[in-house]
């Protein structure tokens, strides 16, 4: 593994432990400064036939970093070496195999109600649960452009696991009053702060007494194309 592979390996790595999902390439190519996402794919195809990650179609975040690469600063592990170090565990459904999941896409959010409401449920779809970081329970369609920057496009498919909690710089579900809105979570001093990825798009501060909850956090994001 090379140098340079060793950084891309511990970037996509790093993004998966702080914000629980993968870099696109977009981001790659962004985060090293490569002229075009091509060159993040090339190094991606690279890790993948030495073993150290595994791409998975379907998904623009479909990156799965292997074994003992998740570590942070881990050595490069030559292929076919015995003394390596074993696998990271694999998530609790994760058994190597695909897993079908059917996740309810969610449509419009009426105002006040459940996210999870019947009533949103606009249609079924199924999943390998091999895209995700963790386990997602829905699918939550996104409305406009306000994360741009961060890969998440108009029309893409959200993989939302329901949580009530979120750490700072995970892109979350929120809901603040009547709204429900997608964004990265920041601290502003002692209150939050609702982060837009896009200059052309205010980011929003969650002021004393809003009526503000988490409802979920990304763990992933498809892309569809030709399922509608």
């Amino acid at each position: 593994m090379t140098p340079r592979q060793r950084e891309v390996l511990d970037f996509i790595a790093g993004h998966v432990r702080d914000r629980g999902v993968p870099p696109t390439r977009a981001e790659i190519a962004h985060a090293f400064g490569f002229r075009s996402p091509n060159a993040a794919e090339a190094h991606l195809r690279a890790l993948a036939r030495k073993g150290a990650v595994q791409l998975l179609d379907g998904s623009a975040r479909g990156i799965r970093v292997l074994g003992a690469a998740l570590a942070p600063g881990a050595p490069a592990i030559p292929n076919g070496n015995a003394d390596a170090p074993a696998a990271a565990p694999a998530p609790p459904w994760d058994n190597g195999e695909a897993t079908l999941l059917h996740l309810p896409l969610i449509g419009r959010v009426a105002a006040g109600s459940p996210i999870l409401a019947q009533a949103h449920v606009e249609a079924t779809y199924p999943a390998d649960a091999r895209w995700f970081a963790r386990r997602p329970d829905y699918l939550l369609r996104v409305r406009g452009w306000s994360m741009r920057d961060a890969g998440i496009h108009d029309g893409d498919l959200l993989a939302v696991q329901a949580v009530r909690e979120a750490r700072p710089g995970q892109t979350v579900v929120a809901r603040l009053g009547d709204e429900v809105t997608v964004k990265r979570l920041q601290r502003e001093g002692a209150h939050w702060r609702l982060q837009a990825a896009n200059p052309e798009v205010a980011d929003i501060l969650v002021r004393p007494g809003d009526a503000f909850a988490i409802e979920g956090v990304v763990v992933g994001l498809l892309r569809p194309q030709g399922w509608d």
